[in-house]
């Protein structure tokens, strides 16, 4: 356990080996390495950081939701910005831009590296986002219960999920080529193959609101269960584990520099759990 003087909300690795997170109620970004914290706080207290993210220019990157802009901070905490639309979710992708979804527009967004801003069109609440194996990106739809896929022209398929009010959030490529992720209003973990093919797994506690999914290195899937205090993790096959969690609502994670999951708690910490 790492102890925050904190809500981390986010966390990510950095290209400098440290983990990087986001402290949202603070208005903060922190990093963690070799048991030093450094703390960087941002110029606005209410813009609520949230997702983080390794960039392509060796910098971090991460979303301001409230603030409507996304930040950019270097290893020796230099910061920048980029205004845009209500940015939550945020991944590089395939194209060196960062793709982030516009929460509360309605829309995804490309950020290239030198500030132009384009939108594609994507109704129902888009939360995370991420590239898949086919180089196109992949995001949730919240209150659209559906994943959106959006190649790099801005071509776009909604596929509807079989269960209604699922309300998906996070999303990763898995292991074997799909996307999966998590449905925190139906308590179940989904997968969709790139032909669109929707699979969904109940948890054995559907009230467990999980929130965030990332692949591991041991083949499985990872996930953070918000409402109970557990790390989950399923296998490809839908073999469903739990690990109780100190403190109380976990919402990231991203395995770290050391082979570990890391766990952003908002009580307080980061957890660490070795594979």
């Amino acid at each position: 356990m790492v102890r925050i003087a904190g809500s981390p909300y986010g966390v990510s690795p950095g290209p400098d080996g440290a983990l990087w997170f986001t402290l949202a109620e603070a208005g903060a970004i922190g990093r963690y390495r070799e048991g030093e914290i450094r703390t960087y706080s941002l110029d606005s207290p209410d813009g609520q950081p949230t997702v983080i993210v390794a960039g392509p220019d060796e910098a971090m990157w991460f979303s301001e939701s409230r603030g409507n802009r996304i930040g950019r901070i270097t290893e020796a905490g230099a910061l920048g910005w980029f205004p845009v639309e209500s940015p939550y979710g945020l991944t590089t992708g395939p194209d060196g831009a960062l793709w982030f979804t516009a929460l509360q527009a309605d829309r995804i967004g490309r950020l290239a590296t030198d500030g132009s801003v384009t939108y594609h069109p994507a109704p129902g609440m888009p939360s995370m986002i991420t590239t898949g194996s086919d180089d196109a990106l992949w995001y949730t739809l919240n209150q659209g219960n559906a994943i959106g896929r959006t190649d790099l022209t801005g071509a776009t398929t909604v596929h509807p999920l079989p269960t209604e009010q699922a309300m998906p959030v996070g999303i990763t490529p898995g292991p074997d080529g799909a996307l999966w992720f998590v449905e925190i209003g139906a308590g179940q973990i989904g997968r969709i193959g790139l032909d669109g093919e929707i699979t969904e797994f109940p948890l054995p506690d559907r009230a467990a609101r999980p929130h965030a999914i990332i692949a591991g290195p041991d083949g499985a899937l990872w996930f953070t269960e918000w409402a109970t205090s557990r790390l989950g993790r399923i296998t490809p096959t839908g073999d469903i584990t739990g690990t109780e969690l100190p403190g109380a609502e976990p919402h990231g994670l991203a395995v770290g520099p050391d082979g570990a999951v890391w766990v952003a708690m908002e009580s307080g910490s980061l957890e660490r759990i070795p594979l």
